[in-house]
């Protein structure tokens, strides 16, 4: 039996999507209901969840004041026979968020939760129960696996426009049914402020909603907990929240565009107070580990880490890479040796253990940076570069040193079932890399597929550094910079791994779900 057709197990639960898809502030924000004006809390920023295991998941919530978390689970929507489970007090200390871990669940089964919040003082005083669903991860091969990449939401000001209905794309997402999204970075804009409009090329006007928090440059705490509040005004991400758990990465644009450790500001941008980009990014981590529900950044997770390995059952593993925290300054990025790199060198160390050790059909590496775009750094006029390729196609160079390191261990430890996706670069494309075709050979051949944005500014594709070979396959991309959503070109991609074959297949679609490019992929096989 291969993957399940669509649509698949949600299908019962479209018509209270369509219904909640239109474009609506949370509750509290707007008119006050009977149970905000009864002093109850309220969950009016929707429901996630993350990370599934075969038997655990997390759920998260935020409160409009103090409120115990409690979270119920049950195989069907009515709720009968549930099973409670006493989440932690949502207090200021976190914004008012929090994340429970459920744990014991049926493997490779599709499970009911609703979130209630219960007042401190008088547990039996609850607000209105929050639902939604999602499935464990299968230990049954059989059962397949569908999920979703992008990124960049909120981008370049284009921000939530009432007009156009919000995000949409996330209504085309959940119509296909994933067993889950991988967000691969620049989750908020912190650096982009949100104005009420902006005018479009050729005429007319982009209409935003706007808060106060992003009305300028996140620099506080509370700057950067406003930015993740901002999506969730999205009634179209709050609905795919409730229904399709994350894994959810970082990039820049959660601190600062381009940023890196040790990176002081200049004194020309006045839009900073607070120059020391270490400051800033310990802010934007703490909101970042308050707003989405990750396993190694919950208060007293011992890892402390957002790189991290899921085991989705016998078909897939995925590899959740941070290119952002352990990289070296920017820089023309062409010397010789390089230890540090962009992963870091603990971090290389750990994905060179967990891809050896795994044994998954299929190993996807989830890239906050594409491995071979040029994509430079420009901030503040420097001549830098900003991902891994810098132009040069000759030997590796700089960071490309680190990954030519991996691609080796790849090829040497004869682990198979390697593929890249990211997104970043705010257009979609498929690039495959060859031995014959690169200055650097001890290598297999791979893909690397990207795709974005979400909801921001799109852009003409990046040029290819020729070191690893790489033959772009397909690309979409305007012409021009900055093309607004309204214009299209938003993108997500799909992957596929059927049950019986093993094959696995990428397809890039826009906004609309419509699939502009597919590519099916053999297992067990070193290079594709």
């Amino acid at each position: 039996m291969s993957h399940r057709p669509l649509p698949g197990r949600r299908s019962v639960l479209r018509g209270s999507l369509a219904a909640s898809a239109a474009l609506t502030l949370p509750a509290g924000l707007g008119a006050a209901p009977a149970f905000a004006r009864s002093g109850r809390p309220r969950a009016g920023w929707g429901v996630q969840t993350g990370d599934m295991t075969s038997d655990s998941g997390l759920v998260w919530v935020r409160a409009d004041r103090p409120a115990r978390m409690i979270v119920e689970t049950a195989a069907t929507e009515s709720f009968r026979n549930p099973r409670r489970w006493h989440g932690p007090l949502l207090g200021a200390g976190t914004d008012f968020t929090g994340t429970t871990r459920l744990h014991g669940l049926p493997s490779g089964e599709q499970i009911h939760y609703r979130v209630l919040l219960a007042d401190p003082d008088d547990p039996r005083r609850t607000g209105e129960p929050v639902t939604g669903t999602f499935r464990t991860v299968s230990r049954r091969r059989r059962d397949g696996v569908r999920f979703l990449w992008s990124g960049d939401l909120a981008g370049q000001g284009w921000g939530i426009n009432p007009d156009l209905g919000g995000y949409r794309i996330y209504d085309a997402m959940a119509r296909l049914d994933p067993d889950f999204f991988l967000c691969s970075g620049d989750t908020i804009y912190a650096d982009g402020p949100i104005p009420e409009t902006q005018a479009l090329p050729g005429g007319g006007t982009w209409r935003n909603v706007t808060t106060e928090e992003k009305a300028k440059v996140a620099e506080t705490l509370a700057e950067y907990r406003g930015n993740f509040r901002y999506n969730l005004l999205d009634a179209n991400l709050r609905a795919f929240n409730a229904r399709v758990p994350s894994v959810v990465q970082w990039d820049d644009h959660e601190v600062r565009n381009n940023w890196y450790p040790g990176e002081v500001i200049a004194t020309t941008d006045t839009r900073y107070t607070e120059k020391s980009v270490d400051v800033l990014a310990a802010r934007a981590r703490r909101a970042f580990s308050e707003y989405f529900p990750l396993p190694t950044l919950r208060p007293g997770a011992k890892e402390g880490r957002v790189y991290r390995v899921l085991r989705q059952g016998p078909l897939l593993d995925v590899f959740v890479l941070d290119m952002r925290t352990y990289r070296n300054a920017n820089s023309p990025d062409d010397q010789t040796t390089d230890p540090q790199g962009i992963l870091g060198r603990e971090q290389l160390e750990w994905l060179k253990r967990e891809l050896a050790r795994s044994r998954a059909v299929w190993k996807v590496i989830a890239a906050d940076m594409p491995i071979g775009l040029v994509v430079p750094d420009a901030t503040e006029g420097r001549p830098n570069f900003e991902a891994v390729a810098q132009g040069d196609p000759g030997a590796p160079l700089g960071r490309e040193l680190q990954i030519a390191e991996l691609l080796r261990f790849i090829k040497h430890r004869r682990i198979t079932g390697t593929l890249w996706l990211t997104a970043d670069v705010h257009h979609t494309s498929a690039q495959h890399y060859q031995p014959s075709r690169a200055a650097f050979t001890d290598f297999e051949p791979f893909w690397e597929f990207v795709s974005g944005p979400l909801n921001a500014g799109a852009f003409p594709a990046s040029p290819l550094d020729g070191t690893f070979g790489p033959e772009r396959v397909f690309v979409k991309a305007p012409a021009a910079s900055n093309v607004s959503p309204a214009g299209g070109y938003q993108f997500f991609g799909e992957v596929d791994i059927d049950g019986d074959s093993g094959e696995l297949t990428v397809r890039l679609r826009e906004q609309d779900g419509s699939v502009l490019f597919s590519r099916t992929l053999q297992p067990g096989r070193v290079g594709q």
